[in-house]
């Protein structure tokens, strides 16, 4: 049985199976912007739970269509979630004919990891990250200087402070993926990554300064989760490297003895 698909493809058909693959991709967002944005104002009234837990219940708009784009941009948010499955088969099925088989064994795992831990780190958003930063960042009302300050978040501005926090920490918890992704081609080992601990404490800080609004719990709730996922990154390229040897050694030990 061959291990690769030998065959030779002309650029042209190449290019003509990405146009394809990008169409299938293009149907599904559409396809599910138009479901998502019929259920925006449910999709829109989940998001703002955390917000409503904490004690705000008003939100406000001042622009006259702001409410309006704030529902396009929830269908298109949600519809971006729920596509991604799309997003990686056809992606899967482009790349796939062109990998040996042993590739595709080691491929296939991390590709299957990379929603589940992007659900993850969006459940630990939603559910930890944002109720903690919600309480903090709305303690600062009440008087100052005999002036009442209060709270009065607008519909589009909490609708990107919730994107920001679940696709943050989605995109963030992607890190042992692509630290064993990087380590299996062989471009980092696990030696180098451990000697680069201390720089990889100061990016994960550097990230979660990017990736969340400024202020410094919010920073921290992203940044502690990034270090401790980079240990568990070091520990699962340990056992993955344990299981390659065993399984080479083995292979070694099945080999016929030459005389």
């Amino acid at each position: 049985m061959k291990d690769i698909d030998d065959s030779k493809m002309p650029l042209l058909d190449h290019l003509v199976e990405l146009r394809n693959r990008l169409l299938w991709c293009v149907a599904a967002l559409a396809i599910s912007f138009g479901v998502c944005f019929y259920f925006a104002q449910p999709i829109y009234g989940w998001l703002v739970q955390p917000l409503k837990n904490v004690g705000q219940d008003k939100l406000i708009y001042t622009d006259i269509f702001e409410a309006f784009f704030v529902q396009v941009k929830v269908g298109l948010f949600a519809a971006l979630m729920l596509s991604f499955p799309v997003f990686a088969t056809q992606i899967w099925r482009f790349v796939a004919p062109g990998l040996y088989r042993n590739e595709k064994k080691a491929f296939l795992p991390f590709l299957l990891m990379t929603p589940v831990l992007f659900a993850l780190g969006a459940s630990m958003a939603y559910f930890g990250a944002m109720p903690v930063a919600l309480r903090f960042l709305l303690g600062f009302e009440g008087t100052v200087g005999g002036v009442t300050q209060e709270a009065l978040p607008g519909v589009g501005n909490y609708l990107s402070f919730a994107t920001t926090f679940i696709f943050g920490f989605g995109v963030a918890f992607q890190l042992p993926v692509l630290l064993m992704l990087l380590e299996r081609a062989g471009i980092v080992t696990r030696d180098q990554l451990k000697a680069g601990r201390r720089y990889a404490i100061v990016g994960a800080f550097a990230v979660a300064a990017v990736l969340t609004p400024p202020d410094v719990v919010s920073q921290l709730l992203l940044a502690v989760p990034l270090c401790l996922l980079y240990e568990l990154a070091l520990v699962a390229i340990w056992f993955t490297q344990r299981r390659r040897e065993m399984t080479e050694g083995g292979a070694a030990s099945e080999e016929p003895e030459t005389a």
